[in-house]
């Protein structure tokens, strides 16, 4: 049977992996590790943990996710989201393991009009994005059985996203101010995590960078509206501008993935983000 592993599995994407496991577990072993079990800075544990368990596939989900908090700890982001790469890398190589590594649509500016294809100019403004596509160049360098998936505006039902900080918010106050001119692609992370499987499940393995997210882009404030008519919430929502809710990191003005390249290699079609939208609120709301 072929080994799994999967790091930051108590993360949104570990969990969702962890919830469609057992429709895999007659073909697959899953070895989950998180932050507390394994410390992906440090090279021997990761070198241990592979030895011992030698996976034939590894789902890096383990990341430095605070966008904001990055600009003040560059030291901490680039330790977990590039050296950490590395030292995963590094294994998967030695061991001949198949590395499904997950970045993120910060890699790029925003500065474009043009939906961002897999080998377009990557030009991260603030130090999150910056790390993250060091760690994607250090594990394409480092084994060449690598495949990065470029995902955005993760959510789930688990942990702190922007659906449950919206429905939580909209339970305790009237009115409401959102971002109206950031453009981007919320992604379900079970989306995410159903596209992964199928990656793995796939025969031929084509390696490099793909993108993967639900479609078509919106702004954070059509997003918020969309959480409240599924919420059925009468909250009040202002759209606002960048300049009106300064944050200590720049986020990309429009960092919309083109989904080509996922649906024509490997035959995955993303969904409609609405749709996978309405779900995660119906999970949520039993």
């Amino acid at each position: 049977m072929k080994k799994i592993l999967v790091t930051g599995s108590n993360g949104q994407l570990g969990n969702c992996i962890k919830h469609i496991a057992e429709n895999f577990e007659n073909k697959y072993e899953f070895i989950f590790t998180d932050s507390q079990t394994l410390d992906v800075t440090n090279s021997e544990q990761v070198q241990s943990l592979f030895y011992d368990n030698k996976p034939d596939f590894c789902i890096n989900a383990s990341a430095y996710t605070a966008v904001d908090l990055a600009e003040k700890e560059p030291e901490k982001a680039f330790a977990v989201n590039a050296e950490g790469v590395a030292n995963i890398a590094e294994a998967c190589a030695e061991f001949k393991t198949i590395l499904i590594h997950v970045s993120t649509d910060y890699v790029f500016d925003g500065e474009t009009n043009l939906d961002y294809a897999e080998d377009d100019f990557t030009n991260p403004i603030g130090v999150y994005g910056q790390s993250k596509l060091k760690g994607e160049e250090l594990a394409l360098d480092i084994n060449p059985k690598t495949i990065i998936l470029r995902t955005s505006w993760l959510y789930s039902e688990f942990n702190k996203n922007f659906v449950k900080t919206m429905l939580s918010l909209f339970s305790q106050k009237e009115e409401l101010g959102i971002v109206a001119d950031q453009f981007g692609q919320p992604t379900n992370a079970n989306d995410l995590a159903e596209a992964i499987m199928a990656i793995i499940e796939a025969k031929n393995k084509t390696f490099g960078v793909f993108h993967f997210s639900n479609y078509p882009e919106t702004t954070w404030f059509e997003f918020a509206q969309k959480i409240a008519e599924f919420s059925k919430s009468n909250i009040k929502l202002n759209p606002l501008t960048t300049e009106q809710y300064p944050t200590p990191a720049k986020r990309p003005k429009r960092s919309t993935m083109c989904l080509d390249k996922i649906e024509k290699v490997y035959e995955i079609e993303p969904k409609h983000w609405e749709n996978s939208l309405e779900d995660c609120i119906e999970v949520l709301s039993k």
